[in-house]
């Protein structure tokens, strides 16, 4: 990919932050765990709002078939697109704009498949450096928020995909927006094929953001005061604007090439 721009650069730096901290302690984990209750997967152990009912989900929108390329995109310490990847028997192109994601997933895909079927690397929702078409499929996990260009995000999207080819996204948005998601998704050259709702999220969220708050200074302790105060920051934030909170899963199918086309 190209060089990051400032703003990316920011961006970058804050990540590897955020993931060298929560690499350094289980604290984290532990709390979303509390907060999600049976339906955390453990073993993924994902910083976002993935439980077991959305990759139960996830693997039947795909629709792939073995030994198709899955992205993920924004991909974090790599834990969901490997337990895709290995639910779905496809290769795996991780990508994240946090190089210390990338040196954290990299070793855990023994874990769940052979080395050689997964590969991480540096890239953003928006230039991921993946080849045109590469792909069968894509998801982006509570990761399509940090792009700095969403359209942008979508046509790369578009790009990367082969034809026929299904990108599953989770989102949030205002219960009172209007649903320009549709037509940003008709434009970018998908179909929306599934919206699945998810409502039960803005409750896991509550339960986890009340946990941070009560555990400042286990917080503190274990991940430093600049990441706690991140998390708290986000919390106090973010909780007031729960009850307006619409979340969902978008299957966006890229349309396939009409019959006779190159």
């Amino acid at each position: 990919m190209s060089t990051l721009s400032a703003t990316e650069q920011d961006l970058q730096a804050h990540f590897n932050a955020f993931h060298a901290a929560r690499a350094s302690s289980d604290l984290v984990s532990r709390l979303y765990a509390e907060a999600m209750g049976d339906a955390y997967p453990a073993e993924v152990t994902a910083s976002s709002s993935c439980d077991w009912a959305l990759l139960g989900t996830m693997v039947t929108r795909l629709r792939m078939r073995p030994g198709q390329v899955l992205a993920d995109i924004g991909c974090g310490t790599g834990g969901v697109g490997l337990w895709l990847a290995r639910a779905l028997a496809v290769r795996l192109a991780g990508v994240d704009i946090s190089s210390t994601a990338v040196e954290l997933a990299t070793p855990r895909r023994s874990h769940f498949l052979a080395p050689d079927r997964a590969v991480f690397r540096v890239g953003t929702v928006e230039e991921t450096g993946l080849p045109d078409g590469h792909v069968h499929g894509a998801v982006c996990v509570d990761a399509m928020g940090n792009a700095v260009d969403r359209s942008a995000a979508l046509r790369e999207l578009h790009r990367v995909l082969h034809p026929g080819g299904r990108a599953v996204i989770t989102r949030a948005v205002r219960r009172d927006s209007p649903p320009a998601w549709k037509e940003q998704a008709t434009d970018a050259g998908f179909e929306v094929e599934h919206i699945d709702e998810r409502p039960g999220e803005p409750a896991m969220w509550r339960r986890l953001y009340e946990l941070w708050i009560a555990h400042e200074a286990d917080l503190r302790r274990h991940l430093g005061d600049v990441q706690a105060q991140n998390m708290l920051h986000e919390a106090t934030r973010t909780l007031p604007r729960l009850d307006n909170r619409h979340a969902f899963m978008m299957t966006r199918r890229r349309l396939p090439m009409p019959d006779g086309a190159g």
